[in-house]
């Protein structure tokens, strides 16, 4: 069967993932906070975002490489964190990290997922980053550092936009708690779906294997809005960030960033990425888009940015490219293909964005993404957004 006849984009692996899991990892996986505005506002405003096509560029091959942080990639996207990867598909972790390093991208391992570094360290490709959720107490942080370090992660991502536990509403009434207890009511939902079960059962229920070390109580039961990840965590403040701009020697990168202010102190005080996102909508409904802050970030700092939240096609990818981003993130879009498809709809979600990418930069006429033309706001009858470059001239 040709995957893009059938699954020709992520919107197709979408419905055929909620088929195949439980309603309570569906609302697990899909859900974001308060009354899910700021989920929207990621999507509509990706969507004013267009590009003036260009004609009489004869035939070309797009060139989709670009570096980041000294190293050069085939393609400008990668895996992003995902807590609890484990409950979306059985061995979640292991598929994405063996997708991305065959195909060459960045993976990145989240404190809270489902897997350890010590698990994932034979699977890993040259460009395993690890997401950390910051540890309050100073030898778990170190310890957490040395486990990735050891296990082949070379990058550092500190997640700064959970300062505390968001109150995810539509999650909390799904019944999942960490770690998940299955209840009669989930256990018929469970039922309904074979595939998802049988993994399972042979794997057994996903909980936080790296927290397995620092449990000092029991965690049964917790809601998953407040499971032991929160107990061993802080609110991190600048001094934190200095203090593990000392501890680890590769790149580090900061998640969450929004506002331009912020970009120009973290790149002042040793940050070596900024990552824009306002967590895909699930942290705090009052956010603005993330796309919607990209320009002004860009040109607050001189560092490298990278950029999730609704990225759902190449065409995303290639907004967020052409505003200034220089990489962009996914993880709900490649946990929905692996529920989809299993492990072969991690490769064909990668085909599909490098399709994707392809025939709209031949619409535009761009050879290389550095060859991107400037972008215009399609509710404006192409008035270029304050901070944009204008087009260049004829």
């Amino acid at each position: 069967m040709d995957l893009h006849t059938k699954y020709p984009e992520l919107s197709d692996l979408r419905r055929r993932a909620k088929r195949r899991i439980p309603k309570f990892v569906w609302e697990y996986l899909g859900s974001a906070t308060g009354s899910e505005a700021t989920q929207r506002r990621n999507r509509e405003s990706l969507d004013r975002i267009g590009f003036m096509p260009s004609v009489l560029h004869g035939e070309f091959a797009p060139d989709l490489s670009t570096s980041l942080f000294g190293t050069d990639f085939p393609l400008p996207f990668g895996i992003a964190p995902i807590g609890m990867s484990g409950l979306m598909w059985p061995d979640a972790e292991g598929h994405l990290a063996r997708a991305a390093a065959r195909a060459g991208i960045p993976y990145c391992l989240s404190t809270v997922a489902t897997q350890s570094p010590e698990d994932l360290a034979p699977h890993v490709g040259e460009n395993a980053w690890f997401q950390m959720y910051p540890p309050r107490d100073p030898d778990i942080r170190t310890d957490m550092l040395n486990r990735a370090k050891t296990a082949g992660f070379n990058g550092l991502i500190l997640t700064v936009d959970v300062p505390v536990a968001s109150r995810r509403e539509r999650q909390t009434r799904s019944g999942l708690t960490n770690p998940p207890r299955l209840t009669p009511r989930l256990l018929a939902q469970v039922a309904m779906r074979p595939a998802w079960a049988a993994g399972m059962a042979r794997r057994g229920m996903p909980h936080m294997r790296m927290l397995d070390k620092y449990k000092s109580t029991s965690t049964e039961g917790l809601s998953s809005t407040a499971h032991v990840g929160y107990l061993l965590r802080t609110s991190p403040d600048w001094d934190y960030v200095k203090w593990l701009r000392d501890a680890w020697d590769g790149p580090l990168m900061i998640k969450g960033v929004l506002r331009p202010e912020d970009a120009t102190a973290l790149e002042g005080i040793g940050a070596d990425g900024i990552w824009v996102s306002n967590h895909a909508g699930r942290q705090f409904d009052g956010a603005p888009a993330s796309i919607d802050m990209l320009p002004a970030i860009r040109a607050a700092t001189t560092l490298p940015i990278i950029f999730d939240s609704g990225i759902e096609t190449g065409l995303d990818i290639l907004r967020a490219r052409a505003l200034g981003a220089d990489f962009v993130m996914m993880g709900r879009a490649f946990h929905y293909a692996l529920a989809a498809l299993g492990p072969q709809g991690i490769d064909h979600l990668i085909d599909i964005f490098i399709k994707d990418m392809g025939a709209n930069m031949g619409q535009m006429g761009a050879k290389s993404l550095s060859a991107l033309p400037a972008p215009v706001d399609l509710d404006q009858r192409f008035v270029f957004p304050t901070g944009l470059k204008s087009p260049p001239e004829a």
